[in-house]
């Protein structure tokens, strides 16, 4: 966006239209770079899990899912930034912390102690807000994977990036069996 002076910022600033598109601190970068891909995987999880939130009625679900959209926006930071900016990242937004990942890891115990596991396959889409939380997973798993691809890279400034994705995408399991513990699985 840009702003016109006084006025509101104008979402049409045209600079992507060449094909390329701007890293968070400076840079330029094909919008088909690894790190766009990877942070645009992000987004696309968090528009998904506004979904989820949207149609869950259980506030712990909405809380749940609120704290992910908001770890997911520094995940997407830190993953549209060049490591030469790193510091400055650290300074306005954060970066993904070992605390974020253990925080995910008591949320799935914790869930894991109310929900019963189902032992099969589950065919997604017993209730909306379960078939989003699932949608989410599948886009949080290849936010994951172009990750790794980055981690391989050399562009990860270390492993948490990739702890707390593999996290969040097991608690958006967890949390769709949650949503649905009052429902027969419907398994493949």
């Amino acid at each position: 966006m840009t702003n016109t002076g006084g006025d509101a910022p104008r979402l049409d600033t045209k600079t992507g239209d060449d094909g390329e598109t701007g890293l968070l601190y400076g840079g330029r970068v094909s919008k088909a770079d690894p790190r766009a891909e990877a942070y645009g995987a992000i987004d696309e999880a968090v528009s998904a899990l506004g979904l989820a939130r949207a149609l869950a009625a259980e506030p712990r679900v909405c809380e749940t899912i609120e704290l992910l959209q908001r770890h997911l926006f520094t995940a997407a930071a830190e993953l549209a930034t060049a490591p030469e900016h790193r510091d400055r990242l650290t300074t306005h937004f954060g970066a993904v912390t070992p605390e974020m990942t253990q925080r995910l890891e008591a949320l799935i115990d914790d869930l894991q102690a109310q929900t019963e596991l189902p032992r099969a396959f589950v065919l997604p889409g017993d209730t909306p807000a379960s078939g989003a939380l699932d949608l989410a997973r599948a886009i949080v798993r290849r936010a994951e994977r172009r990750a790794v691809a980055l981690g391989e890279a050399g562009l990860l400034h270390g492993p948490e990036m990739l702890r707390y994705l593999n996290r969040a995408s097991d608690l958006l399991f967890i949390l769709a069996r949650h949503q649905d513990r009052h429902l027969p699985y419907n398994r493949v």
